[in-house]
């Protein structure tokens, strides 16, 4: 797949130069990623070329994806008597991207300035967090744990490929638990530790078939959708007494 996309963007480079001068052309391998019942992840690449070559003393290639944003509440369990757990102090993050992707060439911070990059948000600790409740730090920290570990956000995990010299290439992971949503896709192209040009894309994730028909079900008649799931639980548990009753 990769080396497809890597042809086309040859093909399809001299047209586009035609047309304008650009120090930069991206594109996506796709721009739809289907959820099913079935759906185990997926993979997006993201490939291009720049007008100067790639690479150490030349130009730095950034590449950032992030996902539809939601409300996250972090909460501290404090024990009670030293034996019962409680819900504590608890911060709420209005808006918490659901994926958010970052790979370059080299990290963004041995590339840009650290002002430069705290003002684009590029890295996990550049995010723009606001909180509302408790103001202490362990709790975004805390935050950053829970979306690493969900494989949802992700830091130079990956670089970006580099191919003959002005193309270049990476793949971002799409796991199982990607949130449904439009996707914002940024390249950007770094040349003497300043941005001189970037690109946006889209892709969009959306459930299809079975999934799409649950999730609607559930958004939009909840109380249906318990009952449903507390019937279809109850004759689970009947046939496989049934079952077992007969081994």
């Amino acid at each position: 797949m990769i080396r497809r996309c890597l042809l086309l963007l040859v093909l399809l480079l001299p047209v586009r130069a035609m047309a304008q001068d650009l120090p930069l052309v991206a594109a996506l391998s796709r721009n739809d990623i289907e959820v099913t019942t079935g759906f185990t992840g997926a993979s997006l690449v993201v490939f291009g070329s720049t007008e100067q070559p790639i690479g150490p003393g030349g130009d730095e290639v950034l590449v950032v994806a992030r996902g539809p944003t939601r409300p996250i509440v972090v909460r501290r369990k404090v024990a009670v008597a030293g034996v019962v757990w409680v819900n504590g102090p608890a911060a709420r993050f209005p808006e918490v991207p659901g994926y958010y992707v970052i790979a370059g060439t080299r990290p963004a911070w041995q590339i840009l300035p650290e002002e430069e990059r705290q003002k684009n948000a590029l890295g996990l600790d550049a995010l723009p967090l606001t909180s509302t409740g408790a103001r202490n730090p362990a709790f975004r920290a805390a935050l950053l744990d829970l979306e690493r570990r969900s494989g949802l956000w992700l830091e130079d995990a990956e670089p970006v490929q580099i191919e003959g010299a002005r193309l270049f290439f990476v793949r971002l992971p799409l796991p199982a638990a990607v949130p449904t949503g439009e996707y914002q896709v940024e390249v950007l192209l770094v040349r003497s530790r300043r941005i001189v040009a970037r690109q946006a894309l889209e892709f969009r994730v959306e459930r299809v078939g079975t999934a799409d028909r649950v999730a609607t079900v559930a958004r939009g008649q909840p109380l249906l959708y318990g009952v449903a799931c507390v019937l279809v639980a109850a004759l689970a548990g009947w046939l496989g007494s049934i079952l077992f009753r007969r081994g």
